[in-house]
């Protein structure tokens, strides 16, 4: 079983690095593994942490240009993905059960859809930088909604994140996913910590998926960028839409 985690770890770590979606590999082999509902999607975020902060390390000369922006969003994340951990670790196995598959949709809805929606504001979006201007109220309460839903769950943050800088004015991709990354970890973070202080995480199996994840982070985005990456984007689609189907199924 310890394999299996492993090699979960592995794939997660190497979509996430490529086109997002890890944990739709990963927190169903912690429940196929026997782990808690809770304690897996717990187990999870601290599987999959270690793998943004890279990706934020590596963005880092494309975050500079948007510092500004960056400190105000990044304490609405630290105050959003703080609540989501707090739910989260109030939310009994059975309730968590029952969420689970329309949290499941949630993501796969915003995996499939939403890099499209990403895709056409930032065609339509406004042409001054969102570096020059305040950030509207309406974006730091979004980001704040962003925040909370991936402390308590994560799955498809990253495509939420990209739509919503897009519609605040961002036009510059790498800007964008260098926000996403570094917002990411903050959001996780808290939320792990909260996970940490609580006792909800299981180690063991959290720790081999840690190493995992690390590892394909590095090693099997390398392979995953070979490939075209609407074929990674649609096979972990099909991936998202079988497991969401699978958790209807057993409720």
């Amino acid at each position: 079983m310890s394999f299996l985690l492993f090699v979960a770890a592995v794939a997660g770590g190497a979509l996430n690095s490529v086109a997002g979606g890890g944990s739709f590999i990963c927190l169903p082999a912690l429940m196929f593994a026997g782990v808690p509902p809770v304690a897996a999607n717990a187990t999870t975020t601290m599987a999959m942490w270690p793998g943004s902060i890279s990706s934020a390390w590596a963005y880092r000369r494309d975050i500079g240009a948007v510092d500004r922006p960056l400190m105000l969003l990044c304490g609405i994340s630290l105050v959003g993905g703080l609540l989501g951990g707090y739910l989260l670790v109030r939310t009994s196995d059975t309730s968590f059960l029952r969420l689970l598959p329309w949290l499941m949709l949630v993501a796969a809805i915003t995996f499939t859809f939403g890099g499209r929606l990403a895709s056409r504001f930032r065609t339509s979006g406004g042409s001054h930088p969102v570096r020059h201007r305040p950030l509207p109220l309406w974006a730091l309460a979004l980001q704040f909604a962003i925040a909370t839903y991936g402390g308590y769950f994560g799955g498809g943050i990253g495509i939420m994140m990209l739509a919503a800088l897009s519609v605040a004015g961002l036009t510059d991709i790498h800007e964008m996913n260098g926000l996403k990354a570094v917002l990411a970890v903050f959001i996780n973070g808290v939320a792990l910590a909260e996970f940490v202080a609580h006792g909800v995480l299981v180690w063991g199996p959290g720790l081999i998926m840690v190493a995992g994840g690390i590892l394909g982070g590095y090693f099997g985005a390398s392979f995953a960028r070979r490939l075209p990456q609407a074929n990674v984007r649609t096979f972990v689609i099909l991936v998202g839409w079988a497991m969401t189907i699978y958790f209807f199924v057993r409720r």
